[in-house]
């Protein structure tokens, strides 16, 4: 019995003990990131770049109004792509691919894609939002050391993500993603180059997946996004 009740105890101090480090781990992330009170008058974004892909940069916009659309627009070889993502829906419209109309996604899709619509960052205010977050190892990522933390939100989507121990910055993020066989996959993404745009705001300006980089020129806060964008 004693020692039924010192290994209860001992798990008791174990589960508060990662609550802790969790709670620590994410406020170094939302200081990092500018602080909760500047965080929260984050209402929408426009990034503004391009990626490299087979020796070609690809213009990119993506524009976003939190929690009600987000927007991903793509020139390349003469030709207008788009991707929208709501809360409910999805639509994408790739003529590169010999598509003749826009095309509703699937909702598995669409779900996987939530968190784009998120623009104040999966971990401000992460309980309220219902998501969980469990602090997992600590692992280096090219030589720096980082907090991995599982992240699960409301849908019961997961992903990993690997905060630097010393800046609170977002390294890189694993999630499953379907491949090109139509299996899940899983999809490491790298975050980089943090700055701060010109309202103050921070942000990485180059995700690297295996699709490519994406750099950001220019990335806009707080901008009116008319909702018809977000229409099929």
């Amino acid at each position: 019995m004693f020692k039924k009740l010192l290994f209860a105890a001992f798990a008791f101090s174990t589960i508060t003990a990662s609550a802790q480090t969790v709670d620590e781990i994410v406020a170094k992330n939302i200081e990092a990131m500018g602080g909760a009170a500047k965080i929260a008058t984050l209402t929408s974004t426009k990034m503004t770049g391009s990626m490299s892909m087979q020796g070609q940069e690809i213009p990119m916009t993506f524009t976003t109004l939190h929690q009600k659309g987000s927007r991903m627009d793509i020139e390349i070889m003469g030709t207008s792509n788009y991707q929208i993502i709501t809360p409910e829906k999805g639509y994408m419209f790739f003529p590169i691919q010999q598509m003749t109309e826009p095309k509703e996604m699937e909702a598995e899709q669409v779900a996987a894609e939530q968190g784009r619509l998120n623009v104040q960052g999966v971990f401000y205010n992460y309980k309220e939002n219902g998501t969980t977050i469990e602090f997992i190892a600590n692992e280096k990522v090219d030589g720096v050391q980082a907090y991995k933390l599982k992240v699960t939100r409301k849908s019961g989507k997961s992903s990993f993500s690997f905060i630097d121990a010393k800046t609170g910055f977002v390294l890189k993020t694993i999630s499953k993603a379907k491949g090109m066989s139509g299996d899940e996959e899983d999809m490491e993404t790298t975050l980089s180059d943090y700055k701060q745009n010109k309202d103050g705001y921070w942000f990485p300006y180059t995700i690297t997946s295996a699709r490519g980089p994406i750099v950001f020129e220019t990335i806009e806060t707080n901008i009116k996004v008319d909702e018809n964008i977000f229409k099929n």
